[in-house]
């Protein structure tokens, strides 16, 4: 897995998965914290990252973006740290973990156990002394966060961007309306850069992309006309 750096202390880490598609996990080499932005899928997924981090002792805080297992499951490597997530994706986890593990057994790399989060919260977090700020923006899934790092301008969007340029828009277990409000969100941002959980690296440019792509994308998940 090899590291691609977004900025100065910004990386991306990306797993290969079946069909083509990456994983994507984030690093953000804070002043006073390391932050880890999802887990994927065990502990071979966070590895890596750990490598990387060296002898950087600084605190980790973990972030899972959503509760869909591929996000996860490398938790436990990081069972002393903070963990965050939103207060539904908890609930989630909760609920589906055991049957995920079970459905989705042949993705595991390295070792998995049952981690949840330990810090969740509704609407925002902020660690100023780092310029980073974690919101609740429901889109793909109700339970979506996305991490901003104010610093060096670049937004952490989880599966709220879709997994290739031919699809941007994602799979909405939302609705449209609350998709459209995750966006224009998006917008208010002074971002550069944009990681995804499974896409390459985009630009603010993508927005206007999805919006206009969202239409004709939402007919095509409800099966309209």
């Amino acid at each position: 897995m090899k590291p691609i750096k977004i900025t100065d202390r910004n990386i991306m880490f990306t797993e290969p998965m079946e069909h083509g598609y990456g994983l994507n996990l984030g690093l953000i080499l804070g002043t006073n914290y390391n932050y880890v932005i999802d887990t994927g899928l065990g502990s071979g997924s966070v590895t890596p990252i750990l490598e990387y981090i060296g002898n950087n002792v600084k605190p980790i805080i973990v972030v899972n973006t959503h509760s869909h297992w591929d996000h996860v499951w490398g938790n436990w490597i990081f069972d002393k740290s903070l963990i965050i997530s939103h207060t539904t994706c908890r609930d989630l986890l909760i609920e589906q973990w055991d049957d995920s593990l079970h459905r989705r057994s042949e993705y595991i790399d390295g070792e998995v156990r049952k981690c949840l989060p330990n810090l969740v919260f509704d609407a925002s977090l902020h660690f100023p002394g780092d310029g980073i700020s974690i919101f609740h923006t429901p889109g793909h899934t109700a339970d979506c966060i996305s991490v901003y790092d104010a610093v060096e301008k670049v937004l952490y969007a989880g599966d709220n961007i879709g997994d290739t340029d031919e699809e941007i828009v994602p799979h909405i277990n939302t609705d449209i309306g609350i998709f459209q409000r995750m966006i224009k969100f998006y917008k208010e941002l002074d971002f550069d850069f944009c990681v995804s959980g499974h896409n390459k690296p985009q630009t603010k440019a993508v927005l206007a992309r999805m919006e206009a792509s969202l239409p004709e994308a939402w007919k095509k998940q409800q099966n309209i006309g």
